[in-house]
């Protein structure tokens, strides 16, 4: 079974217990930091994955990285769960899948705006607006900058991508120029 489908359970579950506790956000967060420590720590990812350590080990580690985030009861719980079922790998996946649905269940949508060079916040409150007109929802927005675009803005809203990049059409104005060999 695909990683981004067992993250989905575990994330509607932690959804539904996240809701019911009122500590939603809360448990959002921990997820984003231990992803976030799991994508930056080799050491981490070797301690949980290596078959060689000890299954007590690999639980007191979580445990230990609980504690010093301050996670909640539900999120160590999971946390030590996914040890238990051996499925530390999804950790990524989780964090991102629960987000993405707490957004949904306050009727937000993450849009991706990738710009060459950093924007005025005056820039990103109209294509804010716009966003929002467009998707009828309530845009939160997340920005990157990649000098390779040379100019323009590449904005992706879940599977949607709307490329307005020079880079883009520049390689639009070559295919045209330039016949298929």
């Amino acid at each position: 079974m695909s990683m981004a489908i067992v993250a989905r359970r575990y994330a509607k579950a932690l959804l539904e217990l996240g809701t019911e506790s009122g500590q939603l956000d809360k448990i959002v967060d921990d997820f984003a930091t231990v992803a976030d420590a799991w994508a930056t720590s080799a050491e981490l990812r070797n301690a949980l994955e290596n078959p060689r350590v000890p299954h007590a080990n690999k639980s007191a580690v979580m445990g230990e990285l609980a504690d010093q985030i301050g996670a909640t009861p539900t999120t160590r719980n999971a946390l030590l769960l996914l040890v238990d079922r051996r499925r530390v790998r999804a950790l990524p996946y989780l964090a991102r899948s629960l987000s993405e649905l707490a957004d949904a269940r306050k009727g937000l949508v993450r849009a991706e705006v990738t710009t060459a060079t950093p924007l005025s916040e005056a820039y990103y409150g109209r294509l804010q607006a716009e966003l929002e007109r467009l998707t009828g929802r309530r845009v939160l927005v997340d920005r990157k900058t990649d000098s390779a675009l040379v100019g323009g803005v590449i904005t992706r809203i879940g599977d949607r991508v709307f490329d307005g990049s020079l880079r883009a059409r520049l390689e639009s104005l070559r295919d045209t120029l330039v016949p298929a060999l």
